[in-house]
């Protein structure tokens, strides 16, 4: 996709598919050699939870060097997430850098009850700030969407990249259940 209005329409096009499961992505063994030897052009970065319930790929229906994917937990951003997505953005050329929540978001809710072990606190040190005080779980999943898109304003590269026109930030979130993606 060469415009962000076409990344974008990608990505709503790709969940539809996805919902009504028309397309599920090129990861056929023709497709492989390709990018191996064309190198990727994701039309978007994905920033979403390592949660296994959403595989971005299969929600948007994209193939094989469509996306660049960055999980965590809780879809926090460190110093290492904003560098990938700097990275993916800047040299790989996405034109979307895409925050997707989820509903039943474990991170989430460990938070709200601020309880983690080991290095689990770190994720709910990131998530705890932006939720402080709020009991219901969805604003709290959106607060935490809304936090993540802030951390990435913060990088330099991307606010040039953004005010330049040159990419896009939007933030969503996936339902697990119906498997649609509410585009914020």
């Amino acid at each position: 996709m060469d415009t962000i209005e076409g990344s974008l329409q990608a990505l709503i096009q790709g969940n539809e598919a996805y919902v009504k499961a028309k397309r599920n992505g090129a990861i056929s063994k023709v497709i492989q050699p390709l990018v191996a030897q064309d190198g990727q052009k994701p039309y978007a970065v994905i920033v979403t939870c390592s949660d296994s319930r959403v595989p971005a790929e299969y929600i948007f229906s994209a193939g094989i060097g469509e996306l660049f994917v960055i999980r965590t937990a809780g879809h926090v951003i460190g110093g290492f997430e904003l560098g990938s997505i700097e990275y993916g953005v800047q040299y790989l050329g996405a034109k979307i850098i895409f925050v997707l929540g989820h509903n039943h978001c474990g991170a989430v809710q460990a938070a709200m009850g601020s309880h983690g072990k080991g290095y689990i606190q770190k994720i709910l040190d990131e998530i705890i700030p932006v939720i402080v005080g709020e009991e219901d779980v969805e604003k709290c999943e959106k607060f935490n969407i809304d936090n993540s898109v802030r951390r990435i304003m913060g990088s330099n590269m991307v606010k040039n990249l953004v005010d330049q026109g040159k990419a896009k930030i939007i933030s969503g979130k996936y339902d697990i259940e119906s498997g649609i993606v509410e585009f914020y």
